[in-house]
């Protein structure tokens, strides 16, 4: 199994961004509602992730609650991996 960095799945969720005319700020610290990204987001992050690792992620809803800040969203995926 391929496994990505923090930097490569970075680089994904800005592309899920500018899709959407959005820009991923510099600060991992970063509120999700100040960036606007949402659910489907995530979801479409999730499964650029897969595409490029060739392996499915699992996760569940409460996981997903803790999640706030860009850097939540990077670090969630990044120990998905590892699973």
């Amino acid at each position: 199994m391929t496994e990505l960095s923090r930097t490569q799945i970075r680089d994904l969720m800005g592309q899920v961004l500018a899709n959407q005319g959005k820009v991923l700020p510099d600060d991992d610290g970063t509120d999700l509602r100040d960036v606007g990204f949402r659910s489907l987001d995530f979801s479409e992050l999730a499964l650029r992730v897969e595409d490029e690792t060739g392996e499915e992620l699992n996760f569940d809803a409460p996981g997903l609650r803790r999640i706030a800040t860009v850097g939540d969203v990077l670090d969630f995926l990044v120990e998905l991996q590892r699973q």
